[in-house]
């Protein structure tokens, strides 16, 4: 029973598995148009070493934590091709990449420049360290005030001093 049971179990996993199409049956993916593929090589390595340069001061719109010059993705290629298209135009990488904050806006740009709209950003660290060191500096002296003892009164010194005085007392029968 036990074994028809772990038979029926496997039926059921592998029935999905059974139904899909073999390999050669499924249609094959897409190509990439060739306006997208970057060519293999390229005539000009100057270029291309400053099409780099620019696309690395770029954040990835559709990845958002990569360059350009890393990002596989469509979007990136395609700005890779109209820096290229700039470059050869004639344009510097500064009006490269004021034309490319104008047009996605500045988180484009993966070093804002600092303006009325990115002082928080620019800032932010610093204002978060000085709080941070405000805060462990506060728990530091808290910390040291609990350890050190509180000056105690004059009755409290008596006090302290007749108990010890009892407990230092030998009481009558004990061996001393």
């Amino acid at each position: 029973m036990v074994r028809n049971l772990r038979l029926l179990a496997c039926l059921a996993l592998a029935a999905p598995l059974l139904s899909m199409p073999p390999a050669a049956a499924q249609t094959p993916a897409p190509s990439v148009p060739t306006s997208r593929a970057a060519p293999s090589s390229y005539a000009d390595p100057a270029l291309e070493a400053r099409v780099l340069a620019v696309a690395e001061e770029l954040r990835c719109l559709v990845c958002q934590n990569e360059t350009i010059a890393a990002s596989h993705a469509d979007l990136a290629v395609d700005l890779r091709n109209q820096i290229r298209i700039k470059l050869r135009q004639g344009q510097s990488q500064e009006q490269i990449l004021d034309f490319m904050a104008e047009r996605y806006g500045d988180f484009v740009l993966y070093r804002p420049r600092l303006k009325a709209s990115t002082v928080l950003l620019w800032a932010g660290p610093f204002v978060l360290l000085g709080f941070a060191v405000w805060v462990l500096i506060r728990n530091i002296r808290r910390q040291h005030r609990a350890l050190v003892p509180a000056e105690l009164s004059q009755e409290e010194n008596a006090r302290v001093a007749a108990l010890l005085a009892e407990v230092a007392r030998p009481t009558p029968g004990s061996p001393s």
